[in-house]
């Protein structure tokens, strides 16, 4: 069994809601982000008998369900294994992961006893690690950090359901969300109004949500559709995605920004296009692929590998797991983008170079030993 430890009751209310999704909703969404098919060639896993340990993941509420999903079909590979998963947020989580300190507490579930200094040893975060989070980690552990993309994701924009609203421009996205308005919009929008809606929508207020600094979808956001820009003052910061989506299905005039695998009946995702006047493109696992949906981003895991002794045994079967036909189909499953073969096999190549290093300072100390 896997430990999923929620940081706070309010998303388990939201992932609640979220679960009860009407099938009509489902079915509409499926069709607009499209059928996330695993690629015919990337292969099935081999397990390696004997594996054994403890892993606790900690990191971006975006990847949690996905993580959970992933690590409790690899528990029926390799049932010697404990998994502890956690959320909080990618910014959150990487403190936690750098010094190597996880959440969970004595007795929770799968995890016994306190956890030591080295037990984060997988940080699941929605954004690439920037150039002085890799240097602050190799100054503390001497190594470069193990990057693993693990699936690919897209920022969708959500509207709540009884909203008319066809789609948005990036640079109208930045009208409503950001304070500085870097895309060149000659005023802020305030009202559904401006967006074209019109009759009874015409003068109501546009209500923003977003989640909070700890987020690394909300840093992407920042990055990609307000090109580096501050957010306005009155933007509803969440503490979860869960929690934001919630908020949006109760507020008509909500509008916000979450992972793609987010799906209720009184929510709905809206396609976005470049610029004003450009095609409206929905996301989906071929939009995102090639790069034509403009708020598309790889999920990734990142591992500790000590140079000499590689990867624990535990996290190169996890890692290779997710980077098998069945650890990608539990991607699909929890509703992002499996990667391509092309991609699996890139990740692959870098768990190979993981155990070789590992093998051969093995060698090379015995030989030393002679």
């Amino acid at each position: 069994m896997v430990r999923i430890h929620r940081q706070m009751w309010g998303s388990i209310l939201g992932c609640l809601v979220l679960a009860c999704a009407g099938a009509a909703s489902a079915a509409e969404q499926t069709e607009l982000q499209g059928k996330p098919v695993v690629d015919s060639a990337i292969g099935s896993y081999v397990a390696k008998a004997g594996v054994s340990g403890r892993i606790a993941i900690t990191g971006s509420d975006t990847m949690q369900p996905i993580v959970a999903k992933i690590a409790s079909a690899f528990l029926e590979w390799q049932p010697n294994v404990k998994i502890a998963v956690q959320g909080g947020g990618t910014g959150a989580a990487l403190e936690a992961f750098l010094q190597g300190l996880a959440g969970s507490r004595r007795g929770d579930g799968n995890v016994k006893g306190h956890l030591s200094s080295n037990d984060v040893t997988l940080l699941a975060a929605s954004r690439s690690l920037t150039e002085d989070e890799r240097s602050d980690f190799k100054s503390r552990y001497g190594y470069e950090v193990t990057e693993i993309p693990i699936a690919l994701d897209a920022i969708a924009v959500y509207v709540n359901r009884r909203n008319p609203i066809e789609g948005l421009a990036l640079e109208q996205l930045d009208a409503i969300f950001g304070r500085d308005r870097k895309r060149g919009a000659q005023e802020e929008i305030t009202t559904w109004g401006q967006l074209g809606l019109r009759d009874d929508w015409a003068q109501q207020p546009v209500h923003r949500y977003g989640q909070d600094q700890h987020s690394g979808t909300r840093a992407i956001f920042i990055q990609e559709a307000l090109k580096g820009g501050e957010f306005r003052s009155d933007v509803r910061e969440e503490s979860g995605p869960a929690l934001e989506i919630l908020a949006i299905s109760r507020d008509v005039l909500g509008i916000g920004y979450a992972g793609v695998s987010f799906r209720a009946s009184t929510i709905r995702f809206l396609p976005l296009a470049e610029r004003v006047g450009a095609a409206f493109v929905a996301p989906s696992p071929e939009t995102v692929s090639n790069g034509t949906y403009p708020l598309g981003r790889p999920l990734y895991l990142y591992a500790k590998r000590n140079a000499k002794a590689g990867l624990e045994p535990e996290v190169l079967e996890f890692l290779k797991f997710v980077n098998s036909r069945e650890g990608q189909d539990m991607v699909a499953r929890a509703g992002s983008y499996p990667l391509q073969a092309h991609q699996v096999a890139k990740n692959l190549q870098i768990l190979t170079s993981a155990a070789m290093s590992a093998t051969t300072s093995d060698t090379a100390l015995l030989a030393g030993r002679k």
